[in-house]
């Protein structure tokens, strides 16, 4: 049987298509769907959608230029300082080797004025021969580079260090801490959210079965359920995920302007199509009223999934969905402003399918992504 995707994911993957640089190829692999699944839902969307609109007039696109350049500028003057941070009171040759690393990044002059240093020694510096550890550690420092954007600024030295050992780099941790620290590389911060709960109803609620026992040995056994909300210009926009708490893999999700029961209810959908599970699944979520309302109920009674919640009032009876959502504001919300409810929508889509799922390391599972941990157990177990 073909793996079944919602509406919800076909329409946020052919909008990936549409609005990235990268290939039809490529996006298909990043979220695990056949090529020419993908190709099919792009042809169908444009055939619905019918002629492509004609593009603005060239006077508009130089504005939209002009307009980029001067962002650009502000961002440089606002970031370098934060980035270097970690060189103000070093030596001129760190503060040289910063400037050599971000020539890319930041004018010169603006880095010179930033760093009290001048033009005429970062150039005699650059001119005089450079020792064997250097040019390893200006190597190095790439890696660095190339990891951490690759997990979208979200590693900090540790995991950074263990994804640069994984491609065969000998390197300690502290030297990585090191080179991290004097060119302004850290992991983004996390920041606190407001609770969605509404747990004050009259519906049945039922015992919390799983009782904190969030240590799963199989995929399948236990599922986490829960919603939060993202800000926009538009108005809130809300999140339902579902997830695995064998390899904390999201199984499920969906989105809406509202916290209606039917956006709990296709989170539930997605995650139940795409796996598959066996009866006798615990459905861990909190007492809210979409999660105990009985159109959910009777869907949990359907899939054949023994019902577990929270005690009321108790989010840490639902840590792994609150560390999924810390992580996802952490790593990614907190450093957006979404115009519309559209753009959030594609980048969580894209935050969810293809980096948390198939690439993010996760300590807790011996740096392995979720995905990347499902077949490794799977091929244990065919051993």
């Amino acid at each position: 049987m073909g793996t079944h995707y919602t509406k919800e994911f076909r329409e946020e993957a052919v909008k990936l298509v549409l609005e990235s640089q990268s290939s039809v190829k490529q996006i298909a692999k990043d979220l695990g769907v056949n090529t020419w699944t993908l190709r099919g839902w792009v042809k169908a969307h444009r055939e619905k959608a019918g002629a492509s609109e004609p593009r603005g007039s060239e006077t508009l696109e130089e504005e939209n230029r002009r307009i980029k350049r001067e962002l650009c500028v502000l961002r440089q003057e606002r970031d370098l300082p934060k980035k270097s941070g970690g060189v103000l009171r070093e030596r001129a040759v760190v503060k040289y080797a910063f400037m050599a690393a971000h020539t890319d990044e930041f004018p010169m002059r603006l880095m010179c004025r930033v760093l009290g240093v001048s033009k005429s020694g970062y150039y005699a510096w650059r001119t005089r021969p450079e020792s064997a550890r250097s040019v390893d550690n200006r190597r190095l420092l790439n890696e660095i580079k190339s990891v951490h954007g690759k997990s979208k600024k979200t590693y900090g030295s540790p995991r950074v260090h263990v994804q640069l050992v994984t491609q065969g780099e000998a390197c300690s941790r502290g030297r990585v801490e090191r080179l991290m620290s004097a060119n302004g590389i850290r992991a983004k911060q996390k920041r606190k959210f407001v609770a969605t709960t509404d747990s004050k109803h009259d519906m049945p609620v039922a015992e919390n079965i799983l009782n904190r026992e969030f240590a799963v040995d199989e995929p399948n056994k236990v599922w986490a359920s829960d919603i939060t909300y993202i800000p926009t210009d538009e108005g809130w926009l809300y999140l339902a995920g579902v997830l695995d708490l064998c390899s904390k893999i999201i199984v499920g999700w969906s989105m809406n302007d509202s916290m209606e029961r039917t956006l709990v209810m296709d989170a539930l959908k997605m995650g139940y199509h795409r796996r598959l599970p066996s009866a006798g699944l615990i459905h861990h979520s909190d007492r809210g009223s979409q999660y105990a309302s009985g159109d959910y109920q009777k869907l949990l009674e359907e899939y054949g999934m023994q019902v577990s919640m929270s005690r009321k009032g108790n989010c840490w009876d639902n840590a792994p969905m609150e560390s999924f959502f810390g992580t996802l504001k952490k790593e990614l919300i907190h450093h957006r402003r979404y115009r519309t409810r559209d753009e959030a929508r594609r980048d969580i889509f894209d935050y969810i399918e293809v980096f948390y799922n198939r690439e993010r390391l996760h300590s807790s599972l011996g740096y392995l992504s979720p995905v990347d941990h499902e077949k490794q157990m799977a091929a244990k177990q065919a051993a």
